[in-house]
């Protein structure tokens, strides 16, 4: 073989080692969550630390610049704590992590996906307080957390959601009056059933430290 085509070809390999080893930084969020997770079933065997996209993962699906736009991954009986790491997709649109076995809380660094338009980490094991800061998600329509173990008042600063459309707290352990203004202002029943400390507007309040 010639010596230049020889350094040439040394040049290919060298690059493409350099792109295998620099992962994208959607790559890096979602392996951050990967790693805290539990996968008895291995619906995560696609999502391969050694290639730098993910866009060829099963479950994620991107746009035209290779950028993470969604996470469907209901019905997937995984276990484990959600990842603040992902808050930097920052073009996600909608993460689907509904009905498995999601634990801890909602990172508050939720509240840096702007683009997000649909939340559901309905029936799963998360507890703790909605975080206010999901306030802070212009662009959210449909956000479902029924279905867990949420505790706290409900967030008046997700009333300011102007997009939102469809809302799912039911079945938590949710305390304090229900907002009734702006966004929840046409909310039904349903979306706050079966969290027994909850109150309407008006009704009596129980000493229970919401």
């Amino acid at each position: 073989m010639a010596p230049a085509v020889a350094g040439v070809l040394a040049i290919v390999l060298v690059a493409a080692t350099l792109a295998v080893a620099d992962p994208s930084p959607d790559a890096v969020a979602l392996q951050a969550f990967r790693i805290g997770l539990q996968d008895p079933d291995g619906v995560l065997q696609s999502w391969d630390p050694s290639l730098a996209d993910p866009c060829t993962w099963f479950h994620i699906f991107c746009d035209a610049n290779n950028r993470v736009t969604h996470i469907v991954l209901g019905y997937s009986n995984l276990s484990g704590p959600l990842s603040p790491e992902l808050a930097k997709l920052d073009q996600l649109q909608d993460m689907m992590l509904g009905a498995s076995n999601i634990q801890g809380t909602i990172p508050e660094e939720f509240s840096n996906l702007g683009n997000l338009i649909s939340l559901d980490l309905s029936n799963n094991s998360i507890s703790g307080p909605i975080p206010a800061s999901l306030g802070k998600l212009a662009a959210l329509r449909f956000l479902r957390l029924g279905h867990n173990r949420l505790t706290g008042p409900i967030p008046t600063e997700l009333t300011g959601l102007s997009k939102l459309q469809v809302v799912d707290l039911s079945n938590n352990d949710l305390c304090g009056t229900i907002p009734t203004s702006g966004a929840f202002q046409n909310l039904p029943p349903s979306s706050f059933a079966n969290n027994t400390r909850l109150r309407g507007p008006g009704q009596q309040q129980d000493d229970d430290g919401c």
